[in-house]
């Protein structure tokens, strides 16, 4: 079995994002970039069932300019054996990344597409549902748990109401969500590994894949500053605030 992973570059978790003077989105210049934390979490779980025994490699791909290639080489360094590199400097929609996604799977013969469930910079939330849409596969979303079967894959998934556990046959596609597992730290000599390990790079027109943008941004502000909390002397008072200044009770 193979397994694919996609990955995005993003702004770091821990860096504080600030937009535009112009307005036209947030400022990536000079700051510092990393894997997208729910990516990490899907290259983890990828890697544990290779480890298992139930896979016998770990592809890693990412779409963008050249400095996504730092990206796939975290993947590899956590273990991954392999890296694709779409490249391309255009604007990426869901639609358009979910395209890329599936004719890199049926070119590399995936039975396994594992994804973060969302990116923590557009927070769209989508590219895994199209893609299962796109290649007519089983989609488990939002997982916390997964397991390798005679029929497929058992999995966990995270719901409103509480976790609600699936079957789903192979092959399918998956989006990981927080609580799947703990990403690994890649050591000092798997980062000196991945340097050798090969990158696949080619194209969007390579994979027939157009890129076209349906979206516009218009506009990109930072939240309103958040008010500063009010003393209330007691329970009166406080419902008092709620009913006739909150208007919520």
């Amino acid at each position: 079995m193979k397994i694919l992973v996609p990955v995005k570059r993003v702004i770091d978790a821990n860096i504080r994002v600030r937009v535009k003077a112009d307005n036209s989105g947030v400022e990536t210049a000079n700051v510092k970039m990393a894997m997208n934390p729910f990516c990490e979490i899907a290259v983890e779980e990828a890697l544990r069932i290779k480890e298992a025994g139930h896979a016998d490699e770990v592809i890693v791909m990412s779409a963008g300019p050249d400095k996504a290639a730092e990206t796939i080489r975290t993947g590899l360094a956590m273990g991954a054996d392999r890296g694709v590199h779409i490249q391309t400097d255009d604007r990426l929609e869901p639609l358009t990344i979910a395209k890329m996604i599936k004719a890199v799977s049926e070119k590399e013969g995936c039975d396994l597409v594992v994804l973060g469930k969302q990116s923590i910079d557009d927070d769209n939330n989508q590219t895994g549902q199209m893609l299962a849409a796109l290649m007519k596969r089983p989609l488990g979303s939002y997982i916390s748990k997964i397991e390798k079967n005679d029929a497929g894959f058992a999995i966990t998934r995270e719901i409103d109401a509480g976790l609600e556990d699936l079957q789903i046959s192979s092959p399918a596609v998956v989006t990981a969500d927080l609580r799947l597992n703990e990403p690994r730290y890649a050591s000092l000599p798997n980062i000196m590994k991945a340097k050798k390990k090969p990158i696949d790079a080619m194209s969007p027109g390579d994979l027939g894949v157009e890129v076209s943008n349906r979206l516009t941004v218009v506009k990109v502000d930072e939240p309103p500053a958040r008010e500063a909390g009010v003393m209330v002397s007691g329970a009166s008072e406080l419902v008092d605030k709620l009913k006739n200044e909150a208007k919520v009770i």
